[in-house]
């Protein structure tokens, strides 16, 4: 059997000089109490973070609020600022109900945990910037993103100042947002405004590049822009918004009365998050700048409405490749005249803005040949040297596919000749719904100086259809395979719409290959139907 000795507690050396000092070698502070509360010890480190506490000490009533407060409640921790320091303590019960209090000062961990949360919700707040702004493509958005995420993370008050969009407003307005207004709100700027305070006449001139404190009450003109219940303002920080050729404008951060000014880190802030707003601003001008130019083109460039023709109905149909500007390669015109009418349907190379600009020349000069010449074929001949004669055609190479075509109305219909430049040969609907092709032939209009072009000759009686298109309708791809929509399917279509309105039948066509693509991105279409008219 075997017998386990228990060890026995060895009793610590009685010397008093030795404990001394290791209780003031400790980097904490260490004090005790005895069974009434009075303190009985305090090692150096104890005198040195609270020397309000002596030996004898009430500790419940000690000039340490946090530590008093601890001991009345019969808490075991506390945390404190006290003579500029953060301290932490700890207790622990002894034997006799005495206690022994640890404290620590952690002022160095608690500013860098400090900094890390500041960092942390600088960092969160520059990329909730970075993502409002960056998805802000209008003017007005990018003033309201602003004003509103500034507020209350930087100031009370935020007030864009942006540079005037149009020389129609030579002060600008404001937009400014408040803590506690629901949305933000706008406002002509005052004219004396940038002359109270000369800083911000700078940073709207692109001259500041860093942003600058100013005290509020410097501002005479700041009350017209602050809510009328905000009061006197406090401390105001100027921050310059630059953009890709100078200045955005100015951003003005203002706080109330009484709250402290912007310090340093704050400051950087500011600059940073100006400069991204600068940026947003820039690109929502340019945005704006571009949205109107191709509003412009669009409206230039889109098929106009059609004249009405004695004698004949017509009706057309356009759908750009590129829906999000409307604007593409393919057109068509139709010009009255006192015997019935001129028409041009045409699809001119290359797709986008590229084909646009083309199409607008091509339309521009048949506007003005055709007032020379109504002749198809001498008029295609006359356009194709025009385009020749441009100063950039050689470089840019561009041409385009045409019909050209002129209406007679006669006693029994409407005769039709019709000029070809490399285009799809148009179909003629007749009332009982045969469908015919109608060749022309011809090179491309633009392509060769020395071009061949054709024409051709066919008769409308009353009820019948001819109906020119771009290759876009035919050469529309379907989900499955990549297959042509093919003529043969648009012969059908027509077929199947004989004796109906040419609008009514422009739209089936459309339908069907609509239909036929399934959602598939497709190219240029144009359509132009004209329908003999039906004595009443």
């Amino acid at each position: 059997m075997t017998t386990t000795r228990q060890p026995r507690h060895t009793p610590l050396p009685a010397d008093a000089p030795l404990a001394r000092e290791l209780l003031d070698g400790l980097a904490e502070a260490v004090l005790t109490t005895d069974e009434t509360g009075r303190v009985t010890l305090l090692n150096a480190m104890a005198v040195r973070l609270l020397p309000e506490v002596a030996v004898g000490t009430e500790l419940s009533r000690c000039p340490v609020a946090a530590l008093a407060h601890a001991v009345t409640t019969d808490a075991d921790r506390f945390d404190a600022d006290h003579h500029g320091r953060r301290l932490r303590g700890a207790r622990r019960r002894l034997v006799g109900h005495r206690f022994v209090w640890y404290v620590r000062d952690v002022t160095e961990e608690h500013d860098r945990s400090d900094a890390l949360r500041a960092e942390r919700a600088r960092t969160a707040f520059l990329a909730e910037a970075g993502n409002r702004l960056g998805t802000s493509l209008h003017r007005d958005e990018v003033l309201r993103a602003t004003t509103t995420l500034a507020v209350p993370y930087l100031a009370d008050v935020a007030v864009v100042l942006p540079r005037p969009a149009t020389s129609a407003e030579p002060h600008g307005r404001w937009t400014r947002h408040a803590d506690g207004e629901p949305t933000p709100t706008s406002g002509p700027a005052p004219t004396t405004l940038t002359s109270t305070v000369p800083v911000l006449a700078e940073a709207l001139a692109g001259d500041l590049t860093e942003p600058v404190p100013w005290p509020g009450g410097a501002f005479t003109d700041l009350a017209t822009m602050l809510p009328p219940d905000f009061g006197a303002p406090g401390p105001v920080l100027v921050c310059p918004m630059p953009g890709a050729d100078g200045s955005a404008g100015a951003l003005l951060l203002v706080r109330r009365t009484g709250r402290a000014g912007f310090d340093e880190r704050e400051i950087e802030l500011a600059r940073e998050f100006a400069a991204r707003a600068g940026a947003a601003l820039a690109t929502a001008d340019l945005h704006g700048e571009q949205a109107h130019l191709a509003r412009v083109l669009q409206a230039s460039l889109l098929p106009p409405e059609l004249p009405a023709v004695p004698g004949v109905t017509v009706a057309g149909g356009y759908r750009a490749a590129g829906d999000t500007l409307r604007i593409g390669g393919d057109f068509y015109e139709v010009f009255p005249h006192p015997r019935g009418a001129l028409f041009a349907l045409g699809d001119v190379c290359g797709r986008g803005v590229s084909a646009a600009v083309l199409t607008g020349r091509v339309r521009q000069s048949l506007q003005t040949l055709r007032l020379v010449e109504q002749r198809p074929l001498e008029l295609i001949h006359l356009l194709n040297r025009a385009l020749f004669d441009a100063p950039d055609a050689a470089r840019r190479s561009q041409f385009t596919t045409l019909l050209l075509g002129s209406l007679d109305r006669g006693p029994t219909g409407v005769d039709v000749r019709i000029a070809g430049g490399g285009h799809p040969a148009p179909l003629l609907v007749t009332t009982d719904g045969t469908v015919t092709s109608v060749p022309v032939g011809g090179t491309a209009v633009g392509a060769l100086t020395a071009a061949r072009f054709a024409e051709t000759r066919v008769h409308l009686d009353p009820g019948d259809l001819l109906l020119a298109y771009t290759d876009g309708v035919t050469e529309a791809r379907g989900p499955r395979d990549a297959e042509m929509f093919g003529e043969a399917r648009l012969r059908a279509a027509l077929a199947s719409a004989a004796g109906q309105p040419p609008a009514a039948l422009i739209d089936l066509v459309l339908e069907a290959v609509d239909d036929w693509l399934d959602g598939q991105a497709h190219d240029d279409i144009a359509m132009l139907a004209v329908r003999a008219s039906v004595p009443s």
